[in-house]
């Protein structure tokens, strides 16, 4: 069992926050996100990052689409990625921790 924990954790290693707002990232974001906005994802900017990683992308929830146009530009890169639908808001409602609060309760059943 852990070693499956393990290999889900390394496998899902980074996640991207790809809205473009820098200042609702440092407000509030998810535990070990890195800032990258969908409009800055070139082969330059993503040349350091692990092609061996899925990427997840996400945005503020679910009237935002940063998450899918990051999740398209750094498929097209060659990445693996994949697209955390419902965003920072939905991780939150869920009852996940974020860089700005512990696990609350859960609000929602899904």
């Amino acid at each position: 069992m852990e070693n499956q924990i393990e290999y889900y954790e390394n496998k899902l290693k980074y996640e991207i926050d790809s809205w473009d707002l820098s200042q609702a990232f440092n407000k509030e974001h998810i535990k070990g996100a890195i800032n990258f906005p969908h409009r800055t994802m070139n082969e330059e900017t993503t040349k350091n990052l692990d092609k061996q990683f899925i990427y997840i992308c996400y945005c503020d929830g679910i009237g935002c689409n940063g998450s899918t146009k990051g999740a398209l530009n750094i498929a097209k890169l060659g990445f693996k990625t994949k697209e955390l639908i419902g965003g920072l808001s939905w991780w939150k409602r869920d009852g996940h921790e974020t860089s700005k609060e512990k696990n609350k309760e859960t609000l929602c059943g899904c």
